[in-house]
């Protein structure tokens, strides 16, 4: 299994904002069936040093994960969200190597 998690610190944020962040998160899980699971939400740890949202992606290789890399619906929720977000910190980890 190989997980691709996203943290972030928004600016400028609002419901039409959040809207289209989900619904692109949406649009991934419905369009790309590479993807076992996807979701765009808060990250409510106490401890998230104010990274406040996340994604969490779910895949079964990291070869997956490199189609949806490239996917054109993954590369438009980029260029929406790019401009919102201030800090940004992302692990890849993949199971299957073991460590």
């Amino acid at each position: 299994m190989f997980f691709h998690v996203v943290m972030m610190r928004l600016t400028d944020t609002d419901d039409a904002f959040l809207a289209r962040a989900s619904h692109y998160a949406e649009r991934i899980r419905r369009e790309l069936p590479y993807v076992r699971d996807y979701h765009f939400g808060r990250n409510d740890a106490a401890r998230a040093n104010g990274f406040t949202w996340v994604v969490i992606g779910t895949f079964d290789s990291a070869t997956d994960h490199d189609q949806y890399q490239v996917s054109a619906v993954h590369q438009e929720m980029k260029a929406f969200m790019s401009p919102h977000i201030a800090d940004i910190v992302v692990c890849d980890h993949d199971t299957a190597g073991g460590k």
